[in-house]
């Protein structure tokens, strides 16, 4: 039997390379938007973030983001982004 490849990607945080599953996507779809991509099915450019509110804090504050998804980013948005974030978290 051979070994089934596990995808990794780097949180744009911290930089850790982790399992795609323990990450959380941020897409820029085809209409210009940001959104919570908790499935990882969906159509657009994608960043990954670790479910931690820090790496979040320190993905805004260097504008990893806005590097990854090739776009200015607003404030309102990273609020939007906080928000889902945390209900996730709890979940």
């Amino acid at each position: 039997m051979t070994k089934r490849k596990i995808p990794s990607r780097q949180c744009v945080g911290c930089g850790e390379m982790k399992s795609k599953k323990e990450l959380i996507r941020v897409i820029k779809t085809p209409e210009e938007e940001i959104v919570l991509d908790a499935t990882g099915k969906k159509n657009g450019r994608g960043a990954y973030i670790c479910h931690s509110l820090e790496c979040f804090q320190k993905a805004k504050k260097s504008k990893a983001f806005e590097r990854s998804l090739k776009m200015s980013i607003p404030i309102q948005v990273y609020d939007e982004l906080e928000k889902e974030l945390n209900g996730l978290e709890r979940e």
